[in-house]
Protein backbone atom coordinates (compact mmCIF):
# COMPACT_ATOMS: atom_id res chain seq x y z
CA UNK A 1 0.00 0.00 0.00
CA UNK A 2 1.16 3.84 -0.74
CA UNK A 3 2.54 6.04 2.46
CA UNK A 4 1.95 9.05 2.43
CA UNK A 5 3.04 11.58 5.31
CA UNK A 6 2.21 15.42 5.85
CA UNK A 7 4.26 17.17 7.74
CA UNK A 8 3.06 20.86 8.90
CA UNK A 9 3.75 23.41 11.12
CA UNK A 10 1.19 24.07 13.62
CA UNK A 11 -2.26 22.12 14.94
CA UNK A 12 -5.75 22.52 13.31
CA UNK A 13 -8.32 23.68 15.98
CA UNK A 14 -10.94 25.11 14.16
CA UNK A 15 -14.50 21.78 14.21
CA UNK A 16 -14.45 22.75 10.02
CA UNK A 17 -10.93 22.08 9.56
CA UNK A 18 -11.31 19.07 11.91
CA UNK A 19 -14.26 18.09 9.73
CA UNK A 20 -13.03 18.47 6.42
CA UNK A 21 -9.35 16.44 7.54
CA UNK A 22 -11.17 13.55 9.06
CA UNK A 23 -13.50 13.11 5.56
CA UNK A 24 -10.23 13.25 3.46
CA UNK A 25 -8.23 10.62 5.61
CA UNK A 26 -11.33 8.47 5.50
CA UNK A 27 -11.56 8.63 2.04
CA UNK A 28 -7.94 8.34 1.00
CA UNK A 29 -7.80 5.15 3.50
CA UNK A 30 -8.68 2.90 1.16
CA UNK A 31 -5.58 4.01 -2.02
CA UNK A 32 -3.08 4.42 1.11
CA UNK A 33 -1.55 5.04 4.71
CA UNK A 34 -1.25 8.11 5.49
CA UNK A 35 0.02 9.99 8.00
CA UNK A 36 -0.01 13.33 9.42
CA UNK A 37 2.50 15.11 11.66
CA UNK A 38 1.88 18.37 13.33
CA UNK A 39 4.84 20.15 14.43
CA UNK A 40 4.96 23.38 16.36
CA UNK A 41 5.01 26.82 15.11
CA UNK A 42 7.68 29.00 16.57
CA UNK A 43 5.84 31.95 17.21
CA UNK A 44 7.18 35.83 16.44
CA UNK A 45 6.77 38.97 18.04
CA UNK A 46 3.67 41.49 16.14
CA UNK A 47 6.23 42.98 13.85
CA UNK A 48 9.53 40.71 13.22
CA UNK A 49 13.16 41.37 11.79
CA UNK A 50 13.77 39.06 8.71
CA UNK A 51 16.78 37.95 10.95
CA UNK A 52 13.94 36.76 13.58
CA UNK A 53 11.73 34.51 10.75
CA UNK A 54 14.73 33.25 9.53
CA UNK A 55 15.63 32.00 13.13
CA UNK A 56 12.51 30.52 13.44
CA UNK A 57 12.29 28.87 10.25
CA UNK A 58 15.32 27.28 10.97
CA UNK A 59 14.29 26.22 14.34
CA UNK A 60 11.15 24.81 12.49
CA UNK A 61 12.97 22.68 9.87
CA UNK A 62 14.94 21.27 12.38
CA UNK A 63 11.77 20.05 13.97
CA UNK A 64 11.04 18.89 10.30
CA UNK A 65 14.49 16.94 9.66
CA UNK A 66 13.11 13.86 11.72
CA UNK A 67 10.07 13.47 9.55
CA UNK A 68 11.82 13.48 6.34
CA UNK A 69 11.35 10.12 5.05
CA UNK A 70 11.36 9.21 1.21
CA UNK A 71 10.36 11.40 -1.69
CA UNK A 72 9.98 14.94 -0.36
CA UNK A 73 7.13 17.21 -1.94
CA UNK A 74 7.55 20.72 -0.40
CA UNK A 75 4.62 23.20 -0.85
CA UNK A 76 5.74 26.54 -1.42
CA UNK A 77 4.31 29.42 -3.85
CA UNK A 78 7.29 29.00 -6.30
CA UNK A 79 6.77 25.56 -6.75
CA UNK A 80 5.97 23.74 -10.21
CA UNK A 81 1.72 24.63 -11.07
CA UNK A 82 0.25 21.16 -11.92
CA UNK A 83 -3.19 20.59 -13.18
CA UNK A 84 -5.13 17.84 -11.39
CA UNK A 85 -4.19 15.34 -14.07
CA UNK A 86 -0.31 16.36 -13.66
CA UNK A 87 -0.47 16.55 -10.01
CA UNK A 88 -1.75 12.87 -10.42
CA UNK A 89 0.88 11.58 -12.73
CA UNK A 90 3.38 13.05 -10.71
CA UNK A 91 2.53 11.17 -7.57
CA UNK A 92 2.73 7.98 -9.02
CA UNK A 93 5.48 8.47 -10.36
CA UNK A 94 6.98 9.40 -7.46
CA UNK A 95 5.80 6.37 -6.03
CA UNK A 96 7.22 4.07 -8.88
CA UNK A 97 11.00 5.02 -7.16
CA UNK A 98 10.00 5.43 -3.00
CA UNK A 99 7.49 3.73 -1.37
CA UNK A 100 6.85 6.69 0.86
CA UNK A 101 5.88 10.95 -0.54
CA UNK A 102 6.55 13.34 2.13
CA UNK A 103 4.38 16.68 1.83
CA UNK A 104 5.71 19.31 3.99
CA UNK A 105 3.80 22.73 4.65
CA UNK A 106 5.20 25.32 6.18
CA UNK A 107 4.20 27.93 9.09
CA UNK A 108 2.47 31.17 8.33
CA UNK A 109 5.66 32.73 7.89
CA UNK A 110 6.54 29.71 5.51
CA UNK A 111 9.80 27.27 5.53
CA UNK A 112 13.43 27.68 5.65
CA UNK A 113 15.42 27.91 2.81
CA UNK A 114 16.98 24.73 3.62
CA UNK A 115 13.98 22.75 2.66
CA UNK A 116 13.33 23.82 -0.33
CA UNK A 117 16.39 22.16 -1.87
CA UNK A 118 13.54 19.18 -2.27
CA UNK A 119 10.74 19.21 -5.03
CA UNK A 120 8.58 22.45 -4.96
CA UNK A 121 5.16 22.12 -5.54
CA UNK A 122 2.16 25.11 -5.77
CA UNK A 123 -1.41 25.07 -5.93
CA UNK A 124 -1.66 28.31 -7.00
CA UNK A 125 0.28 31.99 -6.94
CA UNK A 126 -2.55 32.91 -4.17
CA UNK A 127 -1.44 32.32 -0.82
CA UNK A 128 -3.51 30.57 1.41
CA UNK A 129 -3.06 30.05 5.33
CA UNK A 130 -1.13 26.78 6.05
CA UNK A 131 -4.99 25.20 7.71
CA UNK A 132 -6.89 25.44 4.92
CA UNK A 133 -3.52 24.24 2.74
CA UNK A 134 -3.33 20.67 4.03
CA UNK A 135 -7.10 20.24 3.38
CA UNK A 136 -6.16 21.52 -0.18
CA UNK A 137 -3.58 19.18 -0.49
CA UNK A 138 -5.34 16.28 1.10
CA UNK A 139 -8.01 17.12 -1.39
CA UNK A 140 -5.73 16.48 -4.49
CA UNK A 141 -4.11 13.29 -3.11
CA UNK A 142 -7.50 11.85 -3.28
CA UNK A 143 -8.37 13.11 -6.37
CA UNK A 144 -5.00 12.02 -7.74
CA UNK A 145 -5.54 8.99 -6.54
CA UNK A 146 -9.12 8.80 -8.12
CA UNK A 147 -7.72 10.19 -11.37
CA UNK A 148 -5.47 7.09 -11.74
CA UNK A 149 -7.98 4.30 -10.46
CA UNK A 150 -10.66 5.88 -13.35
CA UNK A 151 -13.12 7.12 -9.86
CA UNK A 152 -15.85 9.02 -10.62
CA UNK A 153 -15.15 11.97 -8.23
CA UNK A 154 -12.56 13.19 -10.81
CA UNK A 155 -15.39 14.83 -13.44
Amino acid sequence: MFKINIVCTGTLKEKYYLSAQSEYLKRLSRFCQINITELQEHFLPQNPTENEIKNALDKEYQQLLPYLKGKILVCDPNGEQLTSEEFSKKLIKCFDTNNIITFVIGSSYGLSSKIKTNTLISFSKLTFPHHLMRIFLEEQIYRAFCINSNVAYHK
